[in-house]
C-alpha cells in the first residue's frame, strides 16, 4: 500500500458509544498518534510531574516529623517548641501554589491555542459528525458517502500533513466525541455546532466513544 493511499480507521463500536452501555477498551492517552493527542499529552506530563514534586516534598516533611518528633523511649512527654507564626513559611506557601498555578494555566492554554488555531488547508478531508443515541453518524459531504460508527481518514506523515477537519452535531441529546489517542473530548450540542481536527500520524484502527 502506497504512503498516498494509506488510512487511519476509527472505530466507534455500538456499545462504547451508547454513553456508558457497556465496557469497552478506550484507548492509551499516554501513546498519542495525532497532534491534538500530543498536546494534551505534554501537558498531562508536565502536570504530573508537578503533582509528583509536590508529593515527594509532602510526604518527605511527614516522613520527617513523624521520625523525629516521636515518643522518646525515656518516656519523656515534653512538648517540642511551638511556632505560631512565620511571616517566610506563609509566604512560601502562597507563592508557591501561585507560581504553579501559573506555570499550568500558561502551558495548558498554549497547547489549547495550537490546536483551535490550526487553519483548514483547501485539500483537507471534511467530516461531519452527529451523535445519536446510540450510534455515530458519519458524513463525508464531498464523497457523498455516509456510514456508521466507522471513520476513515488520511493518515499525516513527516513528508505531507494531512489533517481531517471534524464538525460535531448532536441529533438528540449531549454527547461527547473521544479519540484518546488522536484528541481530546470535544462535545456535541444540540442546536451547536463545534468543531475539531485529527492527523493521525500511524496506520491503525483507533477506538472511540461517547464520554458523555
Amino acid at each position: 500500500m502506497d504512503s498516498s493511499s494509506r488510512r487511519a480507521s476509527l472505530l466507534f463500536a455500538t456499545a462504547v458509544v451508547a454513553c456508558g452501555q457497556g465496557l469497552h477498551s478506550v484507548g492509551n492517552i499516554f501513546n498519542p498518534q495525532a497532534t491534538p493527542a500530543k498536546s494534551a499529552y505534554n501537558v498531562s506530563i508536565l502536570m504530573l510531574a508537578i503533582c509528583a514534586a509536590i508529593f515527594v516534598v509532602v510526604a518527605g516533611f511527614l516522613t520527617f516529623t513523624i521520625v523525629r518528633y516521636r515518643s522518646p523511649k525515656n518516656g519523656d512527654s515534653r512538648e517540642p517548641a511551638q511556632v505560631y507564626g512565620s511571616n517566610r513559611i506563609e509566604i512560601a506557601w502562597t507563592v508557591i501554589p501561585v507560581l504553579i498555578v501559573l506555570v499550568l494555566t500558561m502551558a495548558t492554554a498554549r497547547a489549547v491555542v495550537e490546536v483551535q488555531n490550526r487553519r483548514m488547508p483547501a485539500d483537507a478531508l471534511q467530516v461531519t459528525v452527529i451523535g445519536h443515541q446510540w450510534w455515530w453518524e458519519i458524513r463525508y459531504p464531498s464523497l457523498g458517502i455516509v456510514t456508521a460508527n466507522e471513520m476513515h481518514v488520511p493518515l499525516s506523515t513527516a513528508a505531507k500533513a494531512a489533517p481531517a477537519f471534524l464538525t460535531l452535531d448532536s441529533a438528540d441529546v449531549a454527547h461527547s466525541f473521544w479519540v484518546p489517542q488522536l484528541s481530546g473530548k470535544t462535545d456535541l450540542i444540540p442546536g451547536h455546532i463545534n468543531k475539531m481536527w485529527i492527523d493521525p500520524q500511524q496506520e491503525g484502527t483507533f477506538l472511540g466513544n461517547c464520554a458523555e
